[in-house]
């Protein structure tokens, strides 16, 4: 894969829909893609002006590479770990107190 996708902290992964004749270029892989085959649509950070189309399959190796974060994704990656307390100062004065987990 050519990876020349830019960059963004999530994306959109949407199935294409398109009955026009046109081709494409996948920005994953660079090959050739026809309208009418399988493919879908990959949004940055939901800015639909900036979508690009891509093969089904290259989009899937993508997001199993970690390459194609989806929004919840995201979002689970900026918020602070559920048990954070546990973990840190509080935990270590709770096990010393002799308090279970």
């Amino acid at each position: 894969m050519l990876g020349v996708v830019e960059r963004a902290e999530w994306w959109d992964v949407r199935r294409a829909q398109n009955r026009k004749p046109a081709t494409y270029t996948c920005p994953l892989c660079g090959g050739f893609l026809p309208a009418l085959s399988e493919h879908v649509l990959l949004i940055p950070e939901g800015d639909s002006t900036r979508r690009r189309h891509a093969h089904a399959r290259c989009a899937m190796a993508a997001r199993k590479a970690g390459r194609l974060r989806t929004r919840e994704e995201w979002r689970r990656s900026m918020s602070p770990a559920r048990d954070a307390g546990r973990a840190g100062l509080l935990g270590r004065l709770w096990r010393r107190l002799g308090g279970r987990h």
